[in-house]
């Protein structure tokens, strides 16, 4: 590779192509805003000769922080087109977060946009930082500082070179959501991101992209994750389509219902809102009644994909977190067979994958995506993996980095088997294991996933640092918040009495405790892409471990 081979940016062809075909659709109440490609171009030329006027070199890092809009993607274009690097944040961050962030990364600049609490991020932010504001959006802050959108553009000539970066350039800095410690700067460059070209072949096709620009994607996962970048984001600049967005939390069913994308990527949490949807208007058994029914059962389902929004898709993805075998077989039943697939910030989000149409391998992350190798660390049990999607390093951070990549593997941090048909199976973390007071050490995930078909429970976690056997503490769904109070303990101590039949006795789960305040990022509990933060669990929950452990009852409410 020569350092002065250019990254081949698609974005200029599709530019030229469809300039006047729909490219970024805005939700306001009843009413759809669009920008066409042409539009967006120009909007992004304008922005890019503004940021360069700001006279930082090639090269500086310009923050992002909004929730997921037009704007963003014109603004994240604009960095590119100028030369500089995007370093994209959650916008939910407290103000010593965004602070700590903001002189770790090295920002000079930068956008902001939907935010919920501006007086709070404002505090973290010097009053020195240039800042672009979005335009204002109803129920968000207003951002009361910096240059206004409309203005900042206008004000500017859109710039008329094509600027492609060279490969080796630094593409972006996406922290990562801090499951097991502080967060993480994964550095990324054009180079890796071309690399994922093979993922769009007329033979390997895995997103079902259409080749000829006739792509419509909905985007509503955070935009500076890694999924939502390269799943949508950068699927759209290299194959064309129009991305969608929600207007917020509760427009999402109906701009999903009004968008019917051809491509639908969520996580665990979102599906498991559909289907509580589906069971709030039917039962489970009137369902089941019906769907054996044949000439009903097709009705049935059309019906249903269409009030998910998912009556168009050619592939539903879930992502992020692992997905419940019966949670996908339940999707099945009403024709919805979701992909799974597996990676992480450090591997572009790619490893392997399983598609919707393989049932085959309950339990399983697929086998491996093109140029990606995978082999499991004979002592650890850890996940290593090897291609040409690896980071190419923590940013400022070469001891974590040298912990991280050796020998050219990427080390996971995941557990794992490969079964002798080459599908992976996560089995836990490696930094979750445990020693109870016994001495005995524990592996959570495993325990986990002996309760993993438990629709009552919302979030759940096993803990147990210092107490003689493990604990598990939970939320309860909304499905199990139907039953009463009799009938949950009722069902939770029979599958607690049938998981513990079957492991050995230091294994063994004494108590469950339905925790009463909600886990969420708010709180710290969960990750914004809705991991649990073990560690966090600890803090809050610690003090009553060895009081629950200790109470006769089996089943506890906080």
């Amino acid at each position: 590779m020569s350092g002065n081979e250019k990254y081949n940016f698609k974005f200029y062809d599709w530019e030229e192509k469809l300039r006047d075909k729909p490219f970024l659709r805005q939700p306001f109440g009843d009413k759809w805003e669009v920008y066409t490609w042409g539009e967006a171009g120009v909007m992004a030329r304008k922005l890019a000769t503004g940021l360069k006027s700001l006279g930082l070199p090639k090269g500086s890092h310009i923050g992002l922080m909004s929730k997921n809009c037009r704007e963003w993607i014109i603004a994240d274009l604009a960095i590119i087109m100028s030369g500089y690097v995007s370093v994209p944040f959650f916008p939910n961050l407290k103000s010593h977060e965004i602070k700590n962030l903001l002189e770790f990364g090295d920002v000079k600049a930068l956008f902001m946009g939907k935010v919920e609490d501006w007086d709070e991020i404002k505090k973290g932010i010097s009053e020195s930082m240039p800042i672009i504001a979005f335009p204002h959006y109803e129920n968000n802050s207003k951002i009361d500082r910096g240059y206004q959108w409309n203005d900042f553009i206008e004000k500017h000539q859109p710039q008329q070179e094509n600027y492609h970066p060279n490969v080796d350039d630094i593409w972006t800095i996406i922290f990562t959501s801090g499951t097991t410690g502080n967060p993480k700067g994964v550095v990324l460059n054009f180079d890796i991101n071309q690399n994922t070209d093979v993922m769009y072949t007329r033979d390997y096709n895995p997103l079902c992209v259409d080749f000829d620009g006739n792509n419509s994607f909905f985007s509503y996962l955070p935009m500076n994750h890694i999924a939502e970048r390269i799943a949508i984001e950068f699927t759209t600049f290299k194959h064309g389509g129009v991305i969608s967005f929600t207007e917020s939390i509760d427009s999402f069913v109906k701009n999903l219902s009004e968008v019917q994308p051809s491509v639908f990527f969520g996580v665990p949490r979102i599906y498991t809102k559909f289907q509580l949807g589906i069971l709030s208007k039917f039962s489970q058994k009137k369902l089941d009644l019906l769907l054996s029914i044949p000439f009903i059962s097709s009705l049935i389902k059309k019906k249903m994909q269409r009030a998910l929004g998912l009556s168009k898709a050619k592939v539903v993805i879930s992502g992020a977190a692992a997905m419940q075998i019966a949670q996908r077989n339940w999707f099945r039943k009403i024709g919805v067979n979701i992909t799974i697939g597996y990676g992480m910030t450090e591997n572009c989000a790619i490893t392997t994958q399983l598609p919707g149409a393989n049932f085959s391998k309950p339990g399983s992350v697929g086998k491996v995506q093109p140029n990606v190798e995978i082999k499991i660390d004979e002592e650890s049990e850890e996940i290593l993996m090897r291609g040409p999607y690896v980071m190419l390093g923590y940013y400022n951070d070469p001891e974590t980095t040298n912990n991280t990549i050796k020998n050219g593997w990427l080390h996971t941090g995941d557990k794992g088997k490969i079964d002798s048909d080459g599908h992976l199976y996560i089995t836990g973390r490696v930094k979750d294991t445990f020693k109870t007071s016994k001495g005995e050490f524990i592996d959570p995930a495993k325990i986990e996933a002996l309760f993993g078909e438990v629709e009552y429970f919302g979030q759940m976690c096993v803990v147990g640092l210092g107490v003689p056997q493990p604990l598990m503490l939970v939320n309860i769904s909304d499905i199990g918040k139907k039953l009463s109070k009799e009938e949950l303990i009722n069902e939770l101590e029979k599958k607690l009495e049938t998981v513990n039949s079957e492991i050995f006795n230091y294994l063994r789960v004494s108590t469950i405790v339905i925790c009463k305040n909600e886990w969420t990022p708010q709180n710290e509990i969960l990750t914004p892409t809705m991991k649990i933060k073990r560690g966090n669990v600890d803090k809050m929950y610690m003090s009553e471990y060895n009081n629950w452990h200790n109470s006769s009852d089996k089943i506890i409410w906080e």
